[in-house]
């Protein structure tokens, strides 16, 4: 009878190392979860919304215009925080224009049904460097981001967002 008893100890905490030793591997691999802390997102994602970037994709192709990205941050943005998630707007060789109010790549406004209001700053025309990204919160006015610091190096990035599973009444893909 003790035997039993030991061995029903020993499987629990083989199956229990087991099972943490996956969760690293999705975590490490696959996907990761995170919890938003501004509004420099709103209104696509709210402070306390939690979402789930897969981190897969990004080895078939580069991240894209329109993805939401988290990743972490570059030179000169904001010290302290572990990861930051914003918009791509443009890639590696595009330029970016801001201008009364509207954002132009390559010459051509983007449509950007998503953001909360227009930026209300001019950015001059500048070209994306090779392996950087030009992200930007879809809070243009209340967001540090690449209009403020600069450009994202693609090896930042961690994922792309890709469901938001908190609150329950906005639980859905991005």
């Amino acid at each position: 009878m003790r035997r039993g008893w030991r061995r029903r100890i020993a499987d629990g905490a083989k199956t229990a190392v087991g099972a943490f030793v996956l969760v690293l591997f999705i975590r490490a691999t696959l996907v990761e979860a995170y919890w938003i802390p501004s509004g420099s997102m709103e209104p696509t994602l709210r402070p306390g919304d939690r979402i789930v970037a897969e981190k897969v994709l990004r080895w078939f192709h580069p991240p894209r215009p329109g993805d939401i990205v988290v990743f972490a941050p570059p030179p000169g943005a904001p010290a302290g925080t572990p990861v930051l998630v914003k918009r791509v707007v443009a890639g590696p060789g595009q330029v970016v224009v801001v201008e009364r109010g509207r954002v132009l790549v390559d010459g051509r406004p983007v449509a950007e049904p998503y953001v909360a209001e227009p930026p209300a700053y001019d950015l001059p025309p500048l070209r994306v460097p090779d392996g950087h990204l030009f992200v930007l919160g879809d809070n243009r006015n209340r967001s540090l981001d690449s209009h403020v610091w600069g450009f994202v190096p693609v090896d930042h990035v961690i994922g792309r967002a890709v469901f938001r599973y908190w609150p329950v009444d906005r639980i859905g893909g991005l």
